[in-house]
């Protein structure tokens, strides 16, 4: 299939330069970074094994880009505004947009804006981050969860899963709630503790008080989840993510980086919106409420 790239950083530089290197044709949007790609190609340095992508379909804008069967989209939330001019010359009839991005409620406001295309979801289990132009280190994991959540042709779905798998990356086809909710699991109390304490993943979880409250943060969410309906979730897959972070290399998440370099942090889809949802369910969530709060308060300080 033939694939394109919208947000080419840590996470889509990564998942497409391994399909590009397996013999995938995929094209890449790339912006500050567009002339070191072009130039040196995406340098990748893995755990796995170094590799460079030394010839890149790079462009700097989706109107040059060529419709495809997969978009990839891997931006911050923050910047999905843009995908009202970023999607629109990459899709057919019967494109496959597959976001992998953080969060609850985003396919929904997707769909939203594009109400007739099919999308999925990538839950992305990887320590991945992008250290210079066209340069991505890759420190640990790297596996995704996929799960379809308005595509009619199971077989595209299936195709991608395929295809990702033969290029190397673990991909896996999942329930799209329980993936999306399971994921938050992880996401809500790391990303908002590594930015509230000032510190990475493995100091919340050596250190007996902090690895409780995350204990107790994961907990709520996994309670939100079962509220929800959700399947295949609780405590034991909070003991697993608890033991899964103890493994990682120290690293800091994709809300403390945007932290560090003053950006945006995705406060909404990762906090305000599953907040929200869970209320609307009858379930409290008053650790991680009050860490949106600290959240909200530490980035108005930013502004």
């Amino acid at each position: 299939m033939k694939y394109a790239v919208i947000g080419t950083g840590a996470i889509g530089g990564y998942y497409g330069s391994k399909l590009a290197k397996a013999g995938s044709e995929v094209h890449f949007l790339l912006h500050s970074d567009y002339e070191e790609v072009k130039q040196n190609g995406l340098v990748i340095d893995s755990y796995e094994g170094n590799y460079v992508l030394p010839y890149v379909n790079a462009y700097r804008s989706a109107t040059d880009m060529p419709q495809v069967d997969v978009v990839i989209v891997a931006l911050k939330t923050v910047s999905n505004h843009l995908l009202t001019d970023l999607l629109p010359p990459l899709l057919r009839p019967d494109t496959l947009v597959l976001l992998i991005q953080n969060g609850i409620g985003v396919e929904e406001d997707v769909q939203k804006m594009f109400p007739d295309t099919w999308l999925a979801a990538g839950l992305a289990f990887i320590c991945s981050s992008k250290i210079g132009a066209g340069h991505i280190h890759h420190q640990f994991y790297g596996s995704i969860n996929i799960g379809n959540y308005s595509c009619p042709d199971q077989e595209r779905v299936d195709r991608l899963i395929a295809e990702m798998r033969g290029a190397g990356i673990g991909a896996s086809l999942v329930n799209y709630a329980e993936a999306r909710w399971k994921k938050a699991v992880w996401n809500m109390p790391f990303n908002g503790m590594t930015v509230a304490l000032d510190t990475q993943t493995i100091h919340l979880v050596t250190n007996p008080h902090t690895c409780q409250l995350i204990r107790m943060q994961c907990r709520e969410v996994v309670r939100a989840a079962q509220a929800l309906g959700v399947s295949n979730i609780d405590d034991a897959f909070v003991e697993k993510m608890i033991d899964n972070t103890l493994s990682m290399p120290p690293y800091s998440p994709s809300m403390k980086l945007d932290y560090d370099y003053h950006r945006p942090m995705e406060i909404h889809y990762l906090y305000t919106r599953p907040l929200e949802i869970a209320q609307a369910a009858g379930i409290d969530m008053p650790r991680l409420k009050m860490l949106e709060t600290e959240l909200l308060f530490i980035e108005s300080r930013q502004a």
